[in-house]
């Protein structure tokens, strides 16, 4: 028989993506869990690419060839979901306040992956006065609250002006300090793992450099987790940068769109019965975090095989049970 016939069956390129694998291996409820946190993340998306095509104005219109928007006109006609105190239409401003959300998690996120990807890597393999120095300043930045650390690097950053990219940078740096320990404790604790491993010390005996090994063998293999690790965070960032702006430390209605920023203007309103300010971006908050972290639980609960063990032999017994009492009933 030909070495051939022994070899497993090409995975195709959806069942090795992260979501999509993930989607044909969950079953009954946690298949529904993870189905609807990936439609609110694509809606999400598709809102925050399409901004300019979604929204009937821009964020900071108050006006258009009929006149100046109404101050808290109630949703209808020209405004589905009604104005703000400022004239902004609202439902334009939730459509562009997704696309800051998203310019967040991309320049927050990222960098900190890439950031405490590199760090744990070599923290991992080197080891010795590195890797303990390394470990004891992400323990103390770990330990810094990220909203009070948000607002102090706002500060120091853009002095509490909010211009669109100076908000953004004060929340991604302040994202990056705090999510960079939790990346760089998870590539460290692989890295160390893989490195005893023979494919590792096979290739330091036929000499293959530290950056050749790092690179080849132990990078693929330590950061399978981090699509886990950023669903869960990219949803902590949107949380953060709706705190700042809540605040006051997020970006000013003129520079960008902001949840967090128009749910603090809209406190005033709900004491007057002037609901639609206030619930259409708490909802769009609330449906974004909801849809990630759906995701990212899903993800972990079929990374587990401890879980997939379960539900698989509950499923099996469960198909026994029905079976045995077809025979019965026969």
């Amino acid at each position: 028989m030909s070495a051939e016939a022994f070899r497993p069956p090409k995975k195709s390129l959806l069942d090795r993506l992260p979501v999509s694998s993930h989607i044909r291996r969950s079953v009954g409820l946690q298949r529904t869990m993870l189905l609807i946190g990936v439609v609110l993340c694509a809606v999400f998306l598709v809102a925050a690419i399409f901004a300019p095509l979604l929204a009937p104005y821009g964020f900071a219109q108050i006006s258009d060839d009929g006149g100046t928007f109404p101050a808290q006109a109630a949703p209808g006609g020209k405004h589905p979901w009604g104005t703000t105190v400022g004239g902004y239409d609202v439902l334009s401003r939730v459509i562009w306040g997704s696309q800051t959300a998203a310019t967040v998690i991309v320049v927050a996120v990222i960098m900190a992956i890439f950031l405490g990807v590199f760090l744990g890597l070599v923290s991992g393999y080197f080891g010795g006065w590195l890797d303990r120095v390394l470990v004891v300043v992400a323990d103390a930045i770990y330990a810094f609250p990220t909203l009070l650390l948000a607002i102090v690097v706002s500060i120091a950053i853009n002095k509490g002006q909010s211009g669109f990219w100076g908000g953004i940078l004060a929340c991604g740096f302040a994202i990056t300090a705090v999510f960079v320990p939790q990346y760089f404790r998870v590539i460290r604790a692989e890295a160390i793992r893989l490195k005893a491993e023979p494919f590792v010390e096979s290739a330091q005996v036929v000499g293959a450099s530290s950056a050749r090994i790092i690179g080849r063998h132990i990078f693929g293999n330590a950061t399978r987790t981090l699509p886990l690790i950023f669903t869960l965070n990219a949803s902590e960032a949107i949380l953060t940068l709706a705190g700042l702006g809540f605040l006051g430390f997020g970006i000013e209605p003129s520079s960008a769109a902001e949840w967090g920023f128009d749910l603090n203007k809209a406190m005033s309103d709900a004491s007057s019965g002037i609901w639609w300010t206030g619930v259409f971006p708490g909802a769009a908050i609330v449906l974004t975090v909801l849809g990630l972290t759906l995701v990212g639980e899903s993800m972990n609960d079929l990374n587990d095989p401890r879980l997939r063990g379960r539900r698989r032999a509950g499923s099996k017994t469960k198909g026994k049970d029905i079976k045995n009492q077809t025979e019965v009933s026969a």
